[in-house]
Formats: structure tokens, C-alpha cells, sequence
């Protein structure tokens, strides 16, 4: 009898709790990414009746962050407690595109079948026949009509056969390669949704039936997003097109399909806490003891700077058509820049990351040329564009276009551009530079113990083009590391030069079809009895 009702009591008390739990559907609605993670707003809409009910969120990532759960929501309910638990019965409901895939290989697969069948009837048949050549009994006598006539139906049905099969090997061959790239396909995705999900469970307490409609939100880790520039010139009278857009990139397993994104330049992953300066000891060198063996009980002993070293360690380690830019504001918060993106958007949990426009800025800009014809004999345009601090731009790669045309690649870090942004548009070959050693004012002599080498160089621009331009020419003289080699320059050609990266800057203005040439000489002395590297 005790059995029973310690049977009855806890089959009551299952029932209860099943009763108390009540699943509930979600979507997500808002998502907010950082450069490192992102915040997750799901939508809950449900009806709990009069007394305790806990409201059970599925479906979600494994990957949240239990401490970031945050709810809040409207309905005369009080919110009794909030916890997370990991589900690996269920997995991430795949989106439709994967579950097609997968529906294909099915398919794939049951036609690989069928064929295999047919083609092991066909060889059932061959052995059938092969198996029964006998023709009548050994006393009968068959006309050669027949003999005729039965040879003719075995060669006819086996070539039929051999055939038939060849045909079938051929369609099992193509449907295997077929199902062979769905499957590479499928696993290029699996990674990214076979994976179990998690539950968040709400506690609430309601006096009376009524409807809840709650905001859950939560941080998840593999999401983020960097920057990337489009920099258009249209030509070198206009202002220089700065695009701003962002790489957003999540690998959850939840897709966000058109949610109210937000871009937000911190870091949850940099720690916001400020680091202490501790004292910086000062004590003179004194030799440790080598500690032969070492007792379990013994313990090594800091000095003072050890000890303040050890405590920076273990701080350091605790520190860790239209476009889409016109529907986006910048709002500055007291830390860190937001982008809020008016129109809704799809960003799927996949590899590869999903582009998205936020600001298109005009910059002023200045064009010249350049060219360092020691590296190359090519001379550049350079677009000088100011303006730039008031955008708020973050490190990263630039796609350079040039009178509609992409001219390559480039990088824009804000950390260490100063108060021009330099962007390089391409190479011009209108305009030709040659780069000469003059042998006739290059020499070498030996004076008493040291040894002289003198060296000269002329740098010649042709501008080829039907309108004048301005081209900056860049060359260098060594710089001696050695107080035993002197490095003079005899000749600067007029060019500005810097004595302590011995760079040589020339700033010429050619008229169509013009020549300019300039040349420079310096001296290299040092002890004969020793060579110079870099020479």
C-alpha cells in the first residue's frame, strides 16, 4: 500500500509539473551586433492561466550566454525567476534551403536504389539464361530452323542485357556524382546547424488568466561584424565616395530573418574594467639561489619586483535603386558609435558573412601623382581626402574604384592615418619616369686608409597626357649606423630632404608633354680594410 500511493504521489507530482510548464513559440525581432558577439531580442507572446506557470522559450542556441538573459515584457504577471537549460534531444531547425538539400539526397539515394535493383534483375536474367542452354533432351533431333532460331533469341535477349546494364552503370555513375556534391554542399552547412539546442525557462505568477507579452533578450558568442570600405573616384575634379559598410557575420544556428539590426562599435569581449597602477619597486640585482630539489611543503619566495611583476600578470589576465544607407542613423552614445538600420534584414547563420550598407560619405579631396622609381617605375594617383574623423570609421579593408573601374585593394586603419586620408587609385602609364646611375659622375678611390664612393643619380618625368599635372617623386641616400661610415650628400637636386630618414622629395608641376629631370649625388666613406652592406 505504501508503494502505491509513494507511486500515486510522485505520478501527482509529475503531472503538476508537466501542467506547470507550458511551451510557448518566439521569433526574433531585434538583434544588436558588436564587433565581437551580439545581443538577441526574441518576441514571446502567450496566455498563462491564475497561479504559477513557467513559460518554456525553445528552439534557441546553444551558444547564449546564460548570465546575459534579460526579460521584460507587459501583463499583470510577476516575474518569478528565470533559468537555462541545454535541450540535445532537439536539434537547430535547419532553414528551408538546407532542408531541400537534404530532401534531394533522400531522393538521390532512393533512385540509386531502383537503379542498382534493375541492374542486379538484368543479371539474374544473364545467369538464367547461361544456366540453361541445353536445348531438348539428348535423344531429340532439332531442325536447323530451330537451332537457328534459339541461337538468334540467346544472342539477341544477352546483347540486350549487356547493354541495358551499361546504361544502368552509367545512370548509377551520374546520379553518385550528382549526390556527391549534395552532400559536400550539406557539408559546408551541417556544421553550422547540426547542433542541440537550449531552453529558456520563465517563471511567472498570475492572479488570473491573462496574456503576457515579453521581450527575452541574450548574448550570443560567433556573431560580430567588421568594416569595409567601396572608395570612388569619379574623376580628379570631384570629391572622393566614401562607403561605409560592415561584414556581419553569425554562426549561431538561429537565423535572423528580418530583424531591426543595429551595428555597435564596442567590444564585449575587451573588459570595461579599469586596471590599477601598483608601485614600481626599484632594488638592486641580487643572484637566486638554483634550487636543486624542491620539497613538497617548500614554496618559492618573490622578491619585491617578482612580486609586483606577479600582480600585473594576474591583473593583465583578468583583462581581456535605393540604398540601404539612407535608412541608417548614427547615434553617439557616452562610449562607443551606434548604426541603426531603419529597414529590416536577413542574416543568415552561415560561413560566409552578409554585407550591409550603412553610410555613404562625401570627402574632399586633393589628386596628385607619385612615384618612388627605385620600386617602381610606375607613377601612382594619389587621392588626398580630409574630413574623414567625423565618420567613425574602424580598421579595415577598402575596395578602390577609379572612373567606374576597381583598380585594387587597400586598408584603412583611423589609428594611423593623420590629418589626410591617402587613398592610391592606380597606376598611370601616361606618364613615364626613368630612373638612371650616371657612370660619368660615379667613382670609386682609395685616399690613405679609407676608401671613397661617390654615386649619382638622375631621375627623368615625361607627362604624356593633354593637360598638366603634379607628381611628387620620392628617392633616398643611405644613413650610416656606423661612426666609421660617413654618408655625404654633395647634391640634392632641390629636393626637400630629411637628414634622419635621408629621404629626398621632389614636387614637380609638368605642362603636356613636358620633360623634367632631376639628379642627385652622395658620398659614402669608410676604412678600406672593411666592406659596407646595403651599398
Amino acid at each position: 500500500m505504501k508503494k502505491i500511493l509513494l507511486g500515486l504521489a510522485l505520478l501527482l507530482a509529475m503531472t503538476v509539473h508537466a501542467q506547470s510548464e507550458k511551451a510557448t513559440e518566439s521569433k526574433i525581432t531585434a538583434v544588436t551586433v558588436f564587433l565581437n558577439k551580439a545581443q538577441v531580442t526574441r518576441e514571446v507572446k502567450a496566455r498563462v492561466e491564475s497561479g504559477k506557470t513557467n513559460l518554456v522559450v525553445s528552439g534557441l542556441t546553444a551558444q547564449l550566454d546564460p548570465q546575459s538573459i534579460q526579460v521584460s515584457g507587459k501583463g499583470t504577471v510577476v516575474i518569478l525567476g528565470i533559468s537555462h537549460r541545454q535541450n540535445y534531444l532537439d536539434d537547430i531547425n535547419p532553414p528551408r534551403p538546407l532542408r531541400v538539400l537534404r530532401d534531394s539526397v533522400l531522393w538521390y539515394q532512393r533512385q540509386i536504389s531502383l537503379e542498382q535493383s534493375q541492374k542486379e534483375i538484368l543479371s539474374k536474367e544473364e545467369q538464367l539464361l547461361l544456366a540453361n542452354q541445353k536445348i531438348g533432351g539428348t535423344e531429340q533431333n532439332l531442325t536447323v530452323a530451330e537451332l537457328k532460331g534459339m541461337a538468334d533469341f540467346y544472342r539477341a535477349r544477352l546483347g540486350e542485357i549487356v547493354s541495358n546494364r551499361l546504361k544502368q552503370d552509367e545512370k548509377i555513375k551520374m546520379l553518385n556524382d550528382r549526390l556527391a556534391r549534395l552532400n559536400r554542399q550539406i557539408n559546408a552547412q551541417n556544421e553550422l546547424y547540426a547542433r542541440n539546442t537550449s531552453e529558456i525557462v520563465i517563471s511567472l505568477s498570475a492572479e488570473a488568466a491573462t496574456a503576457v507579452d515579453l521581450d527575452v533578450n541574450y548574448v550570443v558568442a560567433n556573431a560580430g561584424w567588421n568594416a569595409v570600405y567601396d572608395v570612388r573616384a569619379i574623376n580628379t575634379k570631384n570629391p572622393v565616395q566614401l562607403n561605409y559598410k560592415a561584414n556581419v557575420y553569425q554562426s549561431t544556428g538561429e537565423e535572423w530573418k528580418n530583424v531591426k539590426l543595429k551595428l555597435s562599435t564596442a567590444n564585449p569581449n575587451q573588459s570595461g574594467l579599469k586596471p590599477e597602477l601598483y608601485t614600481w619597486y626599484l632594488d638592486f640585482y641580487r643572484p637566486m639561489p638554483v634550487n636543486v630539489a624542491v620539497g613538497r611543503g617548500s614554496q618559492k619566495r618573490l622578491s619585491a619586483p617578482e612580486m609586483a611583476l606577479d600582480v600585473a600578470e594576474k591583473e593583465e589576465a583578468l583583462q581581456e535603386v535605393v540604398v540601404t544607407s539612407d535608412y541608417v542613423q548614427t547615434v553617439q552614445t557616452s562610449l562607443n558609435t551606434e548604426f541603426d538600420i531603419a529597414l529590416p534584414y536577413t542574416v543568415a547563420s552561415a560561413a560566409v558573412p552578409t554585407v550591409v550598407d550603412i553610410r555613404s560619405y562625401s570627402m574632399k579631396a586633393d589628386y596628385a601623382y607619385s612615384v618612388a622609381p627605385k620600386l617602381d617605375a610606375d607613377a601612382f594617383l594619389l587621392a588626398r581626402a580630409t574630413g574623414w574623423e567625423e565618420f567613425s570609421l574602424l580598421p579595415g579593408e577598402a575596395n578602390i574604384f577609379f572612373e567606374g573601374t576597381f583598380v585594387g585593394k587597400s586598408y584603412i586603419d583611423p589609428n594611423s592615418i593623420k590629418d589626410t586620408l591617402a587613398v592610391s587609385l592606380g597606376r598611370d602609364k601616361r606618364l613615364v619616369v626613368k630612373r638612371d646611375k650616371l657612370k660619368d659622375l660615379t667613382s670609386r678611390k682609395t685616399i690613405g686608409g679609407s676608401q671613397k664612393e661617390s654615386y649619382t643619380w638622375e631621375i627623368s618625368v615625361r607627362n604624356t597626357k593633354s593637360e598638366a599635372v603634379t607628381i611628387r617623386v620620392e628617392d633616398h641616400v643611405p644613413v650610416s649606423q656606423n661612426k666609421d661610415i660617413e654618408v655625404t650628400l654633395l647634391d640634392r637636386g632641390n629636393a626637400q630632404y630629411n637628414a634622419t630618414s635621408g629621404k629626398l622629395t621632389w614636387s614637380l608641376t609638368l605642362a603636356p608633354n613636358e620633360t623634367r629631370k632631376v639628379k642627385y649625388q652622395f658620398e659614402v666613406k669608410y676604412p678600406k680594410d672593411r666592406q659596407v652592406s646595403g651599398l
